[in-house]
């Protein structure tokens, strides 16, 4: 037994010190080739450029925006876009699951390269569990190109890198988007996942994108190009070595990464039942034409190098404005921070401003220790005279169903990132509004100019969100309640729904940790 145990820590002790050699010894990226979005005038030759462009040009200076609410019709669009596509996708996000989806939409770019177009895929290294293999595979195709946007050197186990190097791994990549040829781009919160997409029936995100035309893509494409080339982003074949690459003329990326082949049948039948799939191959786009401006920090943040005036927030306040009427704002991870929970009171001194705030429940959250970052505001914000509204967990439906419905109908943990103003502009994106998002991980999104869609947030407070959420409240001695409507009656819970003594017990605890800049 001691021979046993004092080889386990000799092999412990091995890594910990490959981990400290490893930690900090990225390698030089001044050998990766460098290319760039294609230009406005060669988008206009592909098939989505001629299809788009006159439409672009009958609203100059607007963008087309379509909103995505549906799990399935979000994936359906982009398998859409790349089967479309005829020169480039450059495709940028936080997490890519090896599951159903994921390896579905890596087929689908092998496809896509195999007709000769060219892909650039820059993804976060903390979010790639388990695709080392096929990253690899697909970067030793002619017309691929994969990066890793501030990689771990240690592959195995990947935690241990954030022992030796924390200031720099704790900083992620948390853009996500998705574009075809510079002429339409996707936006919004979701990742590339089984649960972002509505494949699976153990947990469901609900989440919001947005399809974008017109204007806004470019400013898209040109933003891709900063992060490709940022010091940050490194090729896959410098970081990921000694890893076998499959034979591209043989692979077949669903099997390689797929676990549940009747999930992969189940879940191709319920896309191609989505309703864009007809809108789409009927030339019925159903866009908005408005003025959006992309918000995205400075990829120089993830090296803590950005300038205040480039950085997320500081654009995003610039572009929302002051709210003089109304604010209602979606977010899964909300953690106000002291300042935060200020900034909201002091909203609240301008006549007849309502702000109206929705958040995971305690039950819904994946996250625990977000919830106890938030749930030690919740009396004073409603002292404040801000309602609170906490997403219940509900049931994620038949795979064969609609993906999900308007925010809280079908999914059982809220994902979406958005809020809208003063019933004029709302913003759609990455952003969480907690510490981590504003200060740590760069952030991508839209301010997007649209009394229609921002209504369309207003109206879910409106009518919806009530239904769908446990309302907090203040009792009249100063307690936290929960209201629950049931058929039109009022359920009043005096105890944290969904939560036992000891997670409470632990909430409380993890509330008064100085954490919250983690978070």
């Amino acid at each position: 037994m001691l021979r046993i145990l004092s080889h386990r820590l000799w092999r412990y002790l091995v890594v910990l010190s490959l981990a400290s050699l490893l930690g900090c010894s990225l390698p030089p990226a001044g050998h990766r080739i460098e290319s760039t979005a294609i230009s406005t005038s060669e988008a206009l030759d592909t098939q989505l450029g001629k299809a788009l462009s006159p439409l672009a040009k009958a609203h100059p200076g607007l963008s087309g925006i379509r909103s995505l609410p549906d799990a399935h019709e979000a994936f359906a669009v982009r398998v859409l876009l790349a089967k479309a596509a005829q020169k480039t996708l450059d495709i940028q996000y936080y997490i890519w699951r090896n599951d159903t989806t994921g390896g579905l939409m890596l087929q689908t770019l092998k496809d896509a390269a195999d007709r000769g177009v060219r892909i650039r895929l820059l993804l976060d290294d903390n979010g790639i569990t388990d695709l080392d293999t096929a990253l690899v595979t697909l970067d030793n195709h002619p017309n691929i190109q994969v990066r890793l946007f501030n990689p771990f050197m240690l592959r195995s186990p990947k935690f241990l890198g954030y022992l030796f190097e924390f200031k720099r791994l704790n900083r992620r990549m948390h853009n996500k988007s998705f574009t075809a040829d510079n002429s339409a781009t996707i936006v919004g919160g979701r990742n590339i996942g089984d649960e972002y997409f509505g494949a699976v029936s153990e947990i469901h995100f609900t989440d919001l994108d947005v399809l974008a035309i017109g204007k806004v893509v470019n400013d898209v494409s040109e933003d891709f190009d900063r992060y490709w080339s940022s010091e940050s982003s490194y090729p896959v074949s410098s970081i990921v070595q000694d890893m076998k690459a499959y034979d591209l003329s043989k692979v077949d990326l669903t099997r390689l990464n797929l676990k549940l082949p009747d999930r992969r049948k189940d879940y191709i039948e319920a896309i191609s039942r989505t309703a864009i799939i007809r809108d789409l191959l009927g030339g019925e786009l159903g866009v908005e034409w408005v003025p959006t401006e992309i918000i995205s920090d400075d990829p120089a943040k993830a090296l803590d190098k950005a300038h205040e005036r480039d950085m997320f927030t500081y654009q995003l306040s610039r572009a929302i404005g002051t709210p003089r009427s109304q604010v209602d704002l979606i977010s899964s991870y909300f953690v106000p921070t002291k300042a935060g929970v200020d900034s909201f009171i002091e909203l609240m001194k301008t006549d007849g401003l309502n702000i109206r705030i929705l958040t995971n429940s305690y039950d819904a959250t994946d996250v625990a220790v977000v919830h106890a970052g938030y749930a030690k505001w919740r009396k004073i914000l409603l002292a404040n005279g801000i309602e609170l509204y906490e997403l219940k967990k509900l049931s994620s439906g038949d795979l064969k169903k609609s993906g999900i419905g308007r925010f809280g109908s079908s999914g059982s943990s809220l994902h979406a990132k958005t809020f809208s103003i003063d019933h004029d502009r709302l913003f759609v994106g990455s952003f969480n509004f907690d510490p981590r998002s504003a200060h740590l991980n760069t952030e991508l999104g839209f301010v997007i100019h649209s009394p229609k869609l921002a209504n369309e947030i207003s109206s879910l407070f409106d009518k919806q969100i009530p239904r769908s959420s446990y309302q907090v409240k203040l009792s009249p001695e100063g307690k936290l309640i929960w209201v629950e409507l049931d058929d039109g009656a009022s359920i009043i819970h005096t105890q944290e729904p969904g939560t036992s003594m000891m997670s409470r017990f632990g909430i409380g605890i993890l509330s008064k940790l100085p954490i919250d800049w983690l978070l």
